[in-house]
């Protein structure tokens, strides 16, 4: 060999030979570590070994991310504590999604029967402030006692204003209590339970004095002057076949509701619609059980 060619060997073990930096020097294998167990920082190098009772630990669940260091060997830890974003992806969550769902249909449910009975009280205010039709009898019958008479008008206007503002209460009184339960499911309630209180407001209203009306119809003499209970004019039920169908002024506390809890939902600065935890820029807090520590114990 030719003193200028370089020799393969040592070029491999010289200090600027690719891989250099990654060998040991030369006796390393030979000194002491102190423990052949444990790994240079201190941390066990392998799970501890398993009983033959003792049950499979729980694994993380298919295609999600392990943040680097959570311990999830050890038996009856959990590995989804304080990740509620990945719950879904659990077995048995299909039930708890089911229960929540019972939960959210029963508040709904409950609302919409709410409104409906304080109907009763929107009644009584409506014919509190709705006037009363003079009338009065004749020998031919009851007349009214104006020939255009304009109370009937007066008695629609009341309804229909006290109906819609009940509307616009009943939506920001939803949205503002039922915080988490803000969604479609809170809009069909309001919608529904405002329908049902317009309806019980005309039938309370409209029977209030209504006996007395039809008494005075049937036992006073002519040129007594009374006054018939007010009633709707421009509202009322039809029945196809079993089914009743509302319309007119009836359909404005419903539309109330719709209108306002939709407005509010569409001015939201939550994405959601529900309230969200403001985020201020720095790390997000562990959840409950769950470290990255290498040296931490698992939740139990």
């Amino acid at each position: 060999m030719s003193p200028d060619t370089p020799d393969p060997e040592r070029v491999a073990d010289g200090p600027g030979a690719p891989g250099a930096a990654a060998r040991p020097p030369a006796g390393a294998e030979d000194a002491p570590t102190g423990d052949t167990g444990s790994s240079p920082t201190g941390t066990e190098a392998h799970p501890p070994a398993r009983s033959p009772g003792e049950s499979e630990p729980p694994g993380w669940p298919g295609g999600l991310p392990v943040p680097a260091g959570t311990p999830v060997t050890a038996p009856g830890a959990d590995p989804l504590a304080g990740y509620p974003g990945v719950v879904g992806e659990v077995p048995g969550v299909p039930a708890a999604a089911r229960r929540a769902g019972g939960r959210a249909a029963a508040v709904a449910l409950g609302v919409a029967l709410l409104l409906t009975v304080l109907g009763a009280p929107l009644g009584l205010l409506w014919a509190l402030v709705a006037p009363g039709t003079p009338v009065r009898m004749t020998a031919e019958g009851a007349v009214y006692a104006t020939p255009q008479p304009e109370q009937p008008i007066a008695a629609d206007g009341w309804f229909s204003l006290l109906a819609f503002g009940f509307g616009v209460l009943a939506a920001i009184t939803l949205w503002v209590v039922l915080r988490r339960r803000r969604g479609p499911a809170g809009l069909v309630a309001g919608t529904l339970g405002g329908l049902g209180a317009a309806v019980v407001a005309w039938q309370v209203g409209r029977r209030i004095g209504l006996g007395t009306f039809h008494r005075l119809l049937d036992t006073a003499p002519p040129g007594t002057d009374f006054t018939k209970p007010a009633d709707l004019r421009a509202g009322g039920i039809d029945w196809y076949g079993p089914l009743p169908v509302p319309h007119g002024n009836l359909l404005l506390a419903a539309f109330g509701v719709a209108v306002t809890y939709t407005l509010l939902a569409g001015w939201s600065r939550w994405p959601s619609l529900r309230p969200e935890p403001q985020w201020d820029g720095g790390w997000a807090p562990g959840g409950p059980g769950i470290s990255s520590e290498p040296g931490d114990q698992p939740a139990r």
